[in-house]
């Protein structure tokens, strides 16, 4: 049988140099670890650490329905945007689940860039592309996401890093705005949205440029840090990650995005998410915190203390700051308050656990 190839990033070979630990990520050859994900995690904790995430997948919406287009199809109300600010949004898939969780930036009045999940580039170009063919929206729709590298530089050095390469100082930019920056010479835009909770950047470069930019953070003492680490970090939030906590068969009230879910506009399913939230969800995105030994993985059963199941684990792992088992879980709405004790069924034994609210790690 001919072997799946995988795509590769533009820093495939600094990854490789470094002796990482590479696996296939949707699809994408990707460093997991390179000394290990205690290390990488505290790293971006404590200090700064920087991850490839270039498999993420830019697209540009231009023309003058590109509001009217973006205002239907996503949950978030995209009229609220100005110029350089970015906004975290949904595509609800018509049946109340989700299509994807995206960024948009507002680079212009007609002009947006729509930064997807790697695993549904594919889908969500399909997605979108008919939804303008249908409607008729006058829009240019371009996938440019093999003309940028992304790095997400992290952690509460994250400035010190990168202000000595860059012409203008992004400790200006405010959270979730974006600007063009010229660093090291190379014209690049710089964000800040972070999925990682301990503040930084996301440094969107010209793909023959990264090695480059790369190398200099390297030399500068930047820990280099794979997706294993970029997992238990935005685990420590209790930010969702796609495939895991929400998908096709979730929708964004149970996930905990009522928040991105703008009920003042017109968008897909907005009727059908109006009724959700009035009658309330029948179950609810929410942290788990063990209190026995144990750690929650994807799939396992929560259980109540009279040993029902009433829930499922999408995402968890062994907290490197925190140091025991946490978990995000949908549960049952009726034992969903905080601090109620449940379990988790590990090789079966029910484990104690209770009911936290997101995040796990508080923000000093």
């Amino acid at each position: 049988m001919e072997k799946h190839h995988l795509i590769k990033t533009a820093l495939n070979e600094k990854h490789l140099e470094l002796g990482a630990k590479m696996v296939d990520y949707s699809g994408f050859e990707m460093p997991v670890s390179y000394d290990g994900l205690k290390v990488e995690h505290a790293s971006v904790r404590e200090k700064v650490g920087m991850f490839d995430v270039s498999h993420m997948g830019e697209f540009t919406v231009k023309g003058k329905d590109s509001l009217a287009l973006l205002q239907k199809i996503t949950t978030n109300d995209v009229a609220k945007l100005s110029d350089g600010k970015i906004q975290y949004s949904c595509i609800p898939n018509g049946k109340g689940g989700i299509v994807d969780d995206l960024l948009i930036y507002r680079i212009g009045e007609e002009n947006y860039m729509l930064v997807v999940n790697a695993s549904n580039m594919e889908k969500d170009w399909a997605f979108i592309s008919l939804k303008i063919k249908e409607e008729g929206y006058n829009v240019t729709f371009e996938n440019n996401s093999d003309d940028w590298a992304l790095i997400a530089l992290q952690g509460p050095l994250a400035t010190d890093a990168l202000s000595p390469l860059m012409d203008s100082n992004p400790g200006n930019l405010a959270y979730y705005s974006f600007m063009s920056a010229n660093i090291l010479g190379i014209e690049c835009i710089v964000s800040a949205t972070g999925y990682t909770g301990a503040g930084g950047y996301e440094l969107y470069i010209p793909r023959e440029n990264v090695v480059k930019i790369w190398s200099t953070f390297f030399k500068n003492g930047v820990t280099p840090c794979g997706l294993g680490a970029r997992d238990t970090l935005r685990m420590e939030m209790g930010f969702c990650l796609y495939g895991n906590d929400i998908d096709d068969t979730t929708n964004s009230i149970e996930a905990g995005l009522g928040w991105i879910t703008k009920f003042t506009k017109e968008f897909t399913d907005k009727a059908l998410l109006e009724q959700v939230k009035s009658e309330g969800p029948s179950r609810r995105l929410r942290g788990l915190k063990m209190l026995g030994r144990g750690i929650p993985r994807k799939g396992y059963e929560v259980v109540s203390q009279s040993g029902e199941v009433i829930g499922e684990i999408t995402s968890g792992t062994m907290s490197p700051t925190l140091g025991y088992g946490i978990g995000m879980a949908y549960i049952n709405t009726p034992f969903t308050k905080k601090d109620t004790k449940l379990a988790v069924r590990i090789r079966n034994k029910d484990i104690e656990a209770e009911v936290v609210m997101f995040p796990f790690l508080n923000k000093s």
